[in-house]
């Protein structure tokens, strides 16, 4: 296999569609950008749990222990880059 192997894509739109459904309704949709701080516009450690499973549910994978931190779901960005290193 050739070094530096392609990252297949990951839909930021996907992603900010499941961390709204774990936001709740109180959260204005616009306010959720790609590098938005979730943490700050209401995430919760529940939350993040469910939003995980709803992650690993999607995508197909299986965020490792050592990705189970408040860095990688702190936005949609981290959540993404994740994700991308899962699907090397």
């Amino acid at each position: 296999m050739a070094s530096g192997s392609l990252l297949r894509p990951v839909d930021t739109n996907v992603i900010k569609e499941i961390v709204l459904e774990h936001l709740g309704s109180a959260i204005d949709a616009d306010r959720v950008q790609i590098d938005s701080d979730l943490y700050s516009l209401g995430l919760t450690s529940l939350a993040t749990v469910g939003l995980m499973l709803a992650l690993e549910d999607r995508f197909e994978a299986e965020f490792a222990e050592s990705m189970l931190g408040r860095a990688t779901f702190r936005s949609v960005a981290s959540i993404a880059d994740a994700i991308c290193k899962l699907s090397q």
